[in-house]
C-alpha cells in the first residue's frame, strides 16, 4: 500500500509540475489521431499462478495538444485487449515414461475500454522528436472469453480463478512510455512503448477471499497517426 501511495504522489506531482508550466502563451499546437497496436499482458496473482503472457490488440483515438517546445498534454479512448494465459509445465518424470503428456491450455482474455490521461513530453528536432508520456489511466471491462481444454482436469495447484469471472470491472493505474514521432508532409508518424501498472484487482481480495492480489500488468507496443489542427 505504500508503494501505491508513493507511485500515486508521484504521478500527482509530475501532473502538477507540468500544469504549472502550461501558462500558456503561443505556440501551441493540437493534432488528432488515431492508434493501434499489440498488447502482452499478465495478471499478478498471489498465491502465485505461472504465466505465459497473454497477447491481445489495442486501438482507439488520440488528442493532444502541445503548449511551447516541450509539454503537451493527451487524452485517449481505447479498446485493449488484456489477461492471463496459464503456463502448464510437463512433470519432471516425463522423460521416463511412455504415457504421453496432455497439452493443458487455459487463458482469459478480457476486452477493455480504456481512457488514459497522459503529461507529454517531448524534445529533438523539427522533423524527428523523442517523447515520454505519463499520467493515470481509467478502464472499464466490457467483457471476457476463455479458451481451454481442461475439461475439468486439475493439472495446476490453484484453479480457483478458472470459476471466477471478473468482479472488479473498473480498472485502475498509471501507465506511461516513450517512443519516437516523425513528422512529414501528411501528418507524425509514431512509435511507442507503453507500461500499464494497474493498482487496482479483477478479483475481490479481502482477507477472507482466496487470492490478496490479482491485478493486470500489460505492456503495449503501439503505431499512432496524428495530423495537426492547428
Amino acid at each position: 500500500m505504500k508503494r501505491k501511495n508513493c507511485i500515486i504522489l508521484f504521478l500527482l506531482g509530475m501532473v502538477f509540475v507540468a500544469k504549472s508550466q502550461i501558462i500558456i502563451t503561443t505556440p501551441y499546437e493540437f493534432t488528432f489521431g488515431g492508434s493501434g497496436g499489440t498488447t502482452f499482458s499478465t495478471v499478478s496473482f498471489s498465491p502465485r499462478i505461472l504465466q505465459n503472457n497473454k497477447i491481445g490488440s489495442t486501438f482507439g483515438l488520440t488528442g493532444r495538444i502541445t503548449m511551447g517546445k516541450f509539454v503537451g498534454l493527451q487524452l485517449e479512448m481505447n479498446f485493449a485487449q488484456q489477461g492471463w494465459k496459464e503456463r502448464y509445465d510437463p512433470p519432471e518424470d516425463e522423460e521416463n515414461t511412455t504415457t504421453p503428456t496432455i497439452n493443458y491450455h487455459y487463458s482469459r482474455l478480457l476486452n477493455y475500454i480504456q481512457m488514459p490521461f497522459y503529461t507529454h513530453i517531448q524534445f529533438g528536432g523539427a522533423k524527428v522528436k523523442g517523447f515520454i508520456n505519463a499520467g493515470p489511466q481509467i478502464g472499464y471491462l466490457m467483457g471476457e472469453s476463455t479458451k481451454e481444454n481442461l475439461h475439468g482436469a486439475q493439472p495446476g495447484k490453484i484453479n480457483m480463478q478458472h470459476e471466477m469471472i471478473v468482479q472488479n470491472k473498473f480498472e485502475w493505474g498509471i501507465s506511461g512510455g516513450g517512443g519516437i514521432e516523425i513528422r512529414t508532409g501528411i501528418g507524425y508518424f509514431l512509435l511507442e512503448g507503453r507500461y500499464l501498472y494497474s493498482l487496482g484487482d479483477i478479483y475481490h481480495t479481502r482477507q477472507e477471499d482466496y487470492f490478496s492480489k490479482a491485478s493486470t500488468q500489460t505492456i503495449s507496443i503501439k503505431l499512432s497517426y496524428l495530423f495537426p489542427l492547428k
